[in-house]
């Protein structure tokens, strides 16, 4: 991360980046699928379900089912995703807690419910850190589509050029990176081709300082280091 584009806010998706619930959401899609006799392949994984906003996974792979099928496969996902554990990711709640101290501005963008999304905000112990949160419901557009973090931008009053995402799957990578964000993928390189400028397995290696002249900077590796100057 090495050029000069000035970076005013911080944007995380929630599930992967600020709790560890992959394999939660998997598990949930793949029993909704045993009963219905569908097949979910690893390529539906990783096009069709991380990332995607629930309508989309239900067109996807069960829009043959009539609609009182497709909302019973609804129902069961909101409750096991709105009944698992929240685990964070390693690091993250110290990570967001020194942004938020620091005065840097930070939004969660993700395709989750808001009872979720409340949830794994107090898990953090972060409910002062995220001054704007969008929703699933708050965009027609869910990602890959550029249309959550545009709004996320616009509510922040930034441009969305000036916003560093955090982001675990392909489909939010290319939504960030489209809305004209910089994009952080954690995980694998995979996220690279999607046009996250580098990956980080989690946030348990990132170190923050800030400075009196109201510089933070962030340390990812020996190799990527971001500074942001707070308004």
């Amino acid at each position: 991360m090495s050029n000069n584009r000035k970076i005013s806010a911080i944007l995380f998706d929630m599930d992967g980046v600020l709790v560890d619930s992959r394999s939660v959401i998997e598990r949930a899609w793949r029993e909704a699928a045993g009963m219905y006799g569908v097949s979910i392949t690893e390529d539906d994984i990783h096009t069709h379900i991380h990332g995607q906003p629930g309508p989309h996974t239900i067109r996807a792979l069960f829009g043959h089912l009539p609609p009182v099928d497709q909302q019973k496969v609804q129902t069961h996902i909101i409750h096991s995703e709105n009944t698992s554990e929240c685990v964070p990711v390693p690091g993250v709640a110290k990570f967001v807690g020194r942004l938020s101290a620091a005065g840097i501005p930070l939004g969660i963008v993700t395709s989750g419910w808001r009872y979720k999304i409340d949830r794994v905000i107090a898990s953090l112990n972060a409910q002062s850190c995220f001054s704007v949160i969008v929703e699933r419901d708050d965009v027609k557009r869910g990602k890959p589509f550029p249309d959550p973090y545009l709004l996320a931008a616009e509510r922040l009053g930034l441009p969305p050029a000036e916003t560093l995402v955090f982001e675990d799957a392909k489909s939010g990578v290319t939504a960030a990176v489209t809305a004209g964000a910089r994009c952080v993928g954690i995980g694998g390189d995979e996220l690279l081709a999607c046009g996250a400028e580098f990956v980080v397995p989690d946030f348990s290696a990132i170190e923050t300082f800030t400075y009196a002249g109201a510089q933070t900077v962030i340390s990812f590796t020996q190799d990527h280091t971001l500074y942001i100057e707070r308004k």
